[in-house]
């Protein structure tokens, strides 16, 4: 039946996304790059969706899935950071090692391999997230280096903080630290009061800085690690 093979379409059609998101980002056209993984998050939220409206899910689409996640979510940001090292001012304590940081950029692509397997072994995550979703970490990136591509590249930064920030969002998405997931099991403030003062972030955000997707995500990480412990108090 044809219908079956539509969610594994949809998948492939992430897949070729991150294939075209990764080519553009190693030519540093941020702009396409950021543009096809956006692409690829829609293909991926949809895929699942229409596997279970069809009934068709299969053991093979989620493999897939998670195959054409690590592209499109792990190897097209670390694409973006590698060009992102060969940008930003270099230390000169480093200068002797320059040619080879910007390969450091892949440790995003393995730890985003590791999310992606820990998340279709963890029976945890049916309703939540443990550690930063591999789609939010590449959207952060993509959006930073679109929005704030100036600062990075002045002499304000430069490589040591790069590798730094990204060792901290390797850790984030494999971190034991449960993060919010957008799912309304009831609309009742009292239940839902994390996620609908997340809600009431957004916009204010963009009010104030328009088209920094990244801030909201930090918005996020922020919400999930920090509300917990505040409800407690």
């Amino acid at each position: 039946m044809i219908r079956r093979h539509i969610p594994n379409s949809l998948t492939c059609c992430n897949l070729i996304s991150g294939c075209i998101a990764t080519g553009c980002a190693f030519y540093g056209q941020y702009q396409y790059a950021v543009l096809m993984i956006v692409i690829g998050a829609v293909f991926d939220f949809f895929d699942g969706l229409v596997a279970r409206a069809l009934g068709v899910s299969s053991p093979i689409g989620k493999e897939l899935d998670s195959l054409a996640d690590v592209v499109t979510f792990g190897v097209a940001p670390s694409a973006i950071i590698f060009y992102l090292f060969h940008e930003v001012h270099c230390p000169e304590l480093l200068m002797p090692i320059r040619h080879l940081l910007p390969y450091t950029a892949f440790l995003m692509a393995a730890f985003s391999g590791l999310r992606l397997a820990k998340f279709n072994l963890d029976e945890r995550q049916h309703y939540g997230f443990i550690g930063l979703p591999t789609p939010a970490n590449a959207l952060f990136w993509g959006s930073l280096v679109l929005g704030e591509h100036a600062f990075l590249v002045s002499l304000k930064f430069n490589a040591v903080f790069l590798f730094l920030f990204m060792l901290l969002f390797c850790f984030l998405l494999v971190c034991e630290v449960p993060m919010l997931a957008l799912k309304f099991r009831n609309f009742s403030w009292q239940d839902n009061r994390q996620r609908y003062i997340f809600l009431i972030g957004c916009p204010v955000i963009l009010l104030f800085a328009p088209y920094s997707l990244h801030l909201i995500i930090l918005w996020y990480v922020a919400i999930s690690i920090a509300y917990p412990r505040f409800a407690k108090s």
